[in-house]
């Protein structure tokens, strides 16, 4: 089972991916939103923006958010390690229901490229 800071450090990882990318990745990454990945297994939820390309954890909270952020994760910390280390892809893990991904419908059809 993945541990708080290996799952932070997966969120700092895809941060700098997302800072790094061009094209239709870099673009998608660009929205300004409040952000909230709930690592169940660890009942631990990392809260946040991502802005500027990046994700900014600001807050790391036991159980599951506080608040209902525009863009919404929930995943075991195994999981989130293995899609940032890309041994396990997005789409296949949310289509399957490793992974729940909530947000408006504007910002789903903007993040799609990055799935």
């Amino acid at each position: 089972m993945a541990t708080t800071q290996e799952c932070l450090g997966a969120l700092e990882k895809l941060s700098d991916n997302l800072a790094n990318a061009d094209g239709d990745v870099r673009g998608a990454a660009a929205l300004d939103r409040s952000l909230s990945c709930h690592v169940t297994d660890l009942d631990t939820t990392f809260a946040g923006r991502l802005q500027d390309g990046r994700i900014v954890v600001t807050q790391t909270l036991a159980g599951p958010p506080r608040e209902k952020a525009d863009i919404r994760l929930a995943m075991t910390g195994d999981d989130l390690v293995a899609m940032v280390d890309g041994d396990l892809h997005f789409a296949k893990a949310w289509a399957s229901g490793r992974v729940r991904l909530e947000a408006g419908f504007r910002d789903l059809l903007r993040l799609r490229s990055l799935l």
